[in-house]
């Protein structure tokens, strides 16, 4: 009798052979600029922990006090005993952030793209999504079941033909698009796809999961970067990064909560954000509008490791960025693992990012508030012994 489960092993070869088999390694102890990855310290370049606040002791007693008061789990959905003031709280303080008339927090920020997506948009309609896109949209596009059209990476000449063509076949349309590129650290022509939706009366999802926090004056993200603030948008986000929580959220005009709170089978059968986790991105929200030097301080840290790289590895490689994220292409997979462990071995973690995750191999870093000058030159001198 056959094996129905051989191929598995069949299949972890082939991913060892290419060099994109993926493994986990224990980091010890809070996080922060530094950490102790298997037991060595390094310094840490790998954190979507952009303002550092993850560690911070406000987060910590935050957390711990709502722990204290309501338990450590919500224990249900937030329509049956799941939901608490808290959630609230924070969800008036996600739209006083992002200047929109209401927002709903998911459990993960993947929750909320796949929630939207899927009651947004069904069989009838049609999608349009940015093909460097997060994982999260790209499998909720396809959960919707809507006809999903990827355009090339901010091609807006290709997607505004394609829209021509296609558009007036379908009930209701939706572009999907991250804000920052995750693993580029680009932006979306935000403005030019406002304009387009416009045109083609179409729906505009934006994911802001690396921009909240880090960009905008406020730190509201790239909606506030490009000055849209207030133009008829959906933005979805996270808590897990900058606010150095866990979760995620939806934004944007009072009917569209409604409707979510009443579609979105990610948020409707899920149970409610844990106590702590949402007191955690509460008082971040608060860190954020209080502390604006924080967001200061990681754009300095950003632009003296560019202008370090420019200055003294001209050759590097460096992809077009506007945020947190600078990554430089290396030809192969089998050439980022060896460069990313070159860097490890030299006390700094900035690992390899490889197909299929990308289509060409990397080495993605990530900027943090809390980095030290020393910690960015000490990374800009090991690149140059070894590149």
């Amino acid at each position: 009798m056959t094996n129905p489960y051989a191929w598995l092993e069949q299949s972890l070869a082939t991913i060892h052979r290419a060099d994109w088999y993926r493994s986990v390694q224990p980091i010890d102890g809070c996080p922060g600029a530094t950490v102790v990855l298997a037991g060595q310290e390094v310094i840490n370049f790998a954190s979507n922990d952009y303002l550092g606040l993850a560690g911070d002791e406000r987060l910590l007693v935050a957390a711990t006090a709502a722990i204290a008061e309501f338990g450590t789990g919500s224990t249900g959905s937030r329509l049956l005993s799941g939901h608490r003031e808290l959630h609230r709280e924070l969800e008036s303080a996600i739209a006083s952030t992002k200047q929109t008339e209401a927002a709903l927090v998911f459990s993960s920020g993947y929750l909320a793209n796949l929630g939207a997506i899927t009651a947004l948009v069904g069989k009838r309609d049609l999608i349009f999504s940015d093909q460097y896109n997060h994982s999260s949209l790209k499998n909720g596009a396809i959960m919707s079941g809507a006809v999903v059209v990827e355009y090339p990476h901010c091609d807006l000449a290709v997607l505004k033909t394609q829209l021509s063509q296609q558009r007036q076949n379908y009930r209701r349309c939706l572009i999907l698009t991250d804000s920052v590129f995750s693993m580029d650290g680009d932006l979306c022509p935000l403005p030019a796809l406002l304009a387009i939706a416009d045109e083609f009366s179409c729906m505009l999802l934006v994911d802001e999961a690396h921009a909240t926090g880090v960009l905008g004056k406020t730190g509201a993200g790239c909606v506030e970067h490009f000055g849209c603030t207030g133009k008829q948008l959906i933005q979805v986000g996270t808590l897990s990064k900058a606010l150095g929580s866990l979760g995620g959220y939806v934004a944007g005009s009072s009917p569209l909560i409604d409707f979510l709170q009443n579609r979105a089978p990610t948020w409707i059968y899920t149970t409610g954000l844990s106590p702590a986790d949402t007191a955690a991105a509460l008082a971040a929200i608060k860190i954020l509008q209080q502390e604006p030097q924080r967001l200061a301080k990681l754009w300095q840290n950003i632009h003296y490791l560019k202008n370090l790289l420019q200055q003294q590895l001209p050759s590097l490689k460096l992809l077009r960025s506007e945020s947190a994220i600078l990554c430089f292409q290396l030809p192969s997979a089998t050439d980022a693992l060896k460069v990313g462990k070159q860097l490890r071995d030299a006390g700094i973690f900035a690992p390899a990012i490889r197909p299929p995750t990308v289509p060409t191999s990397r080495i993605r870093i990530s900027l943090m508030a809390t980095h030290e000058a020393a910690h960015i030159e000490k990374l800009v001198a090991v690149l140059k012994d070894i590149t």
